[in-house]
C-alpha cells in the first residue's frame, strides 16, 4: 500500500512538472511583404541558433502586397497561422502601400487596415496560452531616384504619413517598435533600391534581433 501511495505521489509530481514546464524553443511569425518573404527570417533564424536557441521561424512575408491586401490574406489563413502558436510576431508593412499606381493607399485607410491586422494578430496565442507577442517596425526608406510605381512623392510619404502613423499604432497599441527606417537612412548602400542588397538583409535580420533578444532573455 505504501509502495502504492508513493508512486502516486511521484506520478502526482511528474504531471504538475509537466503541465507548469514552459514549451521547448520558441516560434516566431514573420509577417509582411516582399522586404519579409526574401531573405532576413532566414538570416534571424541563424542568429538565434548561433545563440543556442532553438527557434522555428516562419516566413509569411508576401511578395508585392500592400497592408489590404495582406489583411485579405490573413483573415483567408488565420487558422492556419494562429495553429502555429507563434510567441513572437514580426510585422512591417507599407512599402506596397506608397506606390503612385493602383496600389496607392491613402493615410487614414493604411492606419485602419493596420490596426485590423494588429487585432487579429492579438487574437493569437502561444503554446502556453499567453498572448503572442507583436513587434511592429518602421519602413525602409526609399531612395530618390526610383522609377514606377514608386516616385519621389512614395519617399515623402515615407517620412510623413507612413511612419508617422505606425509609431502612433506602436504606442498606443503597447507594441514594441522596431526602427527599420533608422537603419538604412545611416547606410545608404545597404539599399540602392526599394529591396536591401544581401548584406542589407542581414543588417535588418541583426536589427529586429536586437529588439527581440531582450524580450527572450527577460
Amino acid at each position: 500500500m505504501r509502495l502504492k501511495k508513493m508512486r502516486g505521489a511521484i506520478l502526482a509530481c511528474l504531471l504538475i512538472v509537466s503541465c507548469s514546464s514552459p514549451p521547448q524553443g520558441i516560434i516566431i511569425l514573420c509577417a509582411g511583404d516582399s522586404i519579409t518573404e526574401a531573405e532576413y527570417p532566414r538570416h534571424l533564424r541563424r542568429m538565434l541558433s548561433r545563440d543556442g536557441l532553438r527557434a522555428r521561424v516562419l516566413n509569411w512575408g508576401r511578395k508585392g502586397y500592400t497592408s489590404r491586401e495582406y489583411l485579405e490574406f490573413l483573415n483567408q489563413r488565420k487558422r492556419n497561422l494562429a495553429g502555429e502558436h507563434p510567441d513572437y510576431i514580426l510585422l512591417q508593412l507599407g512599402t506596397n502601400d506608397v506606390r503612385v499606381d493602383s496600389d496607392f493607399t491613402a493615410a487614414e485607410e493604411f492606419e485602419r487596415t493596420m490596426r485590423e491586422i494588429i487585432a487579429v494578430f492579438k487574437g493569437f496565442k502561444n503554446r502556453s496560452g499567453h498572448r503572442s507577442e507583436i513587434l511592429l517596425a518602421t519602413i525602409l526608406p526609399l531612395p530618390g531616384n526610383l522609377s514606377y510605381p514608386f516616385s519621389a512623392q512614395s519617399g515623402e510619404r515615407v517620412v510623413r504619413e507612413i511612419n508617422p502613423i505606425l509609431k502612433k499604432i506602436a504606442t498606443e497599441e503597447n507594441l514594441v517598435l522596431v526602427d527599420n527606417y533608422s537603419l538604412f537612412l545611416e547606410q545608404t548602400q545597404f539599399l540602392p533600391d526599394v529591396h536591401p542588397t544581401s548584406e542589407g538583409y542581414r543588417l535588418l535580420a541583426k536589427n529586429w534581433y536586437k529588439y527581440l533578444k531582450p524580450l527572450i532573455f527577460r
